[in-house]
């Protein structure tokens, strides 16, 4: 049994659930957005209105498979992870460490002065916003592949280095320092 699979998701009040087995789609709708999800066709979602609760489940047949049980948990994560996004929403936060780089905001693009000769604008997918505070870029949205996905564009134009500790990093991330050549002794 998957462990994860197995658990209900509950729902909370003001969030809306569109189940469509038959196309194998799932549509959830709250005050931060909506989302959509089509699901694996071998794993059965199913919605009970009355206890405000999303159930995943498998053929017993194919409990037994390691394959089938993982999408099972795939599954469920990603509809748990749908319901907090529209619920609470996700955020990532990026520091930008280096003399003279900012982030500034350009209508809807993010545009990045990171040392290169010419600055760097960024478009965010849709239903993801950005706002910048001097050094501190903060990526948010419900969806949080989309959010993190866009965060790890923002931190691939100038990973963090190790011997000067420049660059863009998240804010919970540590950057291990090397030291420099020593010369003599």
């Amino acid at each position: 049994m998957s462990r994860i699979g197995k658990k209900p998701i509950t729902v909370p009040g003001g969030v809306k659930v569109n189940l469509d087995p038959k196309k194998h789609r799932i549509d959830i709708e709250g005050p931060k957005g909506k989302l959509s999800y089509e699901y694996r066709p071998e794993v059965s979602v199913q919605w009970d209105e009355s206890e405000k609760r999303i159930v995943c489940t498998i053929p017993e047949a194919q409990m037994k498979l390691g394959q089938m049980r993982a999408y099972w948990g795939t599954v469920r994560s990603r509809i748990q992870n749908m319901v907090t996004g529209v619920t609470d929403g996700y955020e990532k936060k990026l520091e930008i460490i280096g003399v003279g780089w900012n982030a500034q905001p350009q209508g809807k693009t993010l545009r990045l002065n990171i040392g290169y000769c010419h600055p760097v604008d960024l478009t965010p997918p849709p239903l993801v916003e950005f706002a910048v505070n001097g050094q501190l870029v903060t990526v948010q949205g419900p969806d949080k592949q989309a959010v993190g996905e866009f965060a790890a564009v923002i931190r691939s134009k100038r990973p963090p280095e190790p011997y000067n500790g420049k660059g863009i990093k998240y804010t919970d991330e540590i950057i291990i320092r090397k030291q420099g050549k020593v010369f003599g002794s």
